[in-house]
């Protein structure tokens, strides 16, 4: 593939994922159903580019977001966790027994969930209204509900990357020449 083309393919996965993360300014609610979804777009390029170029991609819209999305705390989600995702699974995934990899995939997810939250309460000022609600074991009951989420998350991803593969990859391939 020319490099023209990764870079074109590689502009409109970018597109895609600052238009989902603005999407959080008409649908507010899905503060981490759409950044989740914008790294989900992440695969495509892991799979037709290679890890370097989907790197450049997230580094990109990493920076965009950061800059421009009106929803800081999703922008902060897309680059604490959900943007490079993608590319950790294929790494670990690709060299790793399924156990030893979902096991440090959680792990990824737990450290830097902590550390986004931890930095938007102390930085950016966002309020962590759980405490109230959850009192001492706020912290261990809303990581347990993530981890859980984030499983099937992880299950939904290694779907996707299967029916993109086993579907849509033939019927893509001319686009991706």
């Amino acid at each position: 593939m020319k490099h023209s083309s990764k870079t074109a393919i590689g502009g409109i996965v970018s597109a895609l994922s600052l238009t989902l993360l603005f999407m959080l300014s008409v649908i507010p609610f899905l503060t981490y159903a759409l950044p989740a979804l914008a790294g989900a777009l992440i695969i495509i390029i892991v799979i037709e580019l290679g890890k370097s170029w989907a790197a450049g991609v997230y580094a990109t819209v990493s920076i965009l977001a950061v800059l421009l999305v009106p929803n800081k705390e999703a922008a902060v989600m897309y680059v604490a966790f959900f943007g490079y995702y993608p590319i950790i699974k294929s790494l670990l995934e690709s060299r790793m027994k399924k156990l030893p990899s979902l096991i440090i995939k959680t792990a990824v997810f737990s450290v830097s969930m902590l550390a986004s939250y931890y930095l938007m309460i102390k930085f950016m000022g966002v309020e962590f209204d759980e405490i109230e609600t959850f009192g001492k074991f706020a912290v261990p009951i809303l990581l347990g509900a993530g981890i859980a989420v984030f499983l099937l998350y992880d299950y939904t991803l290694s779907a996707m990357i299967y029916t993109y593969m086993k579907r849509w990859r033939k019927r893509l391939g001319r686009v991706f020449k």
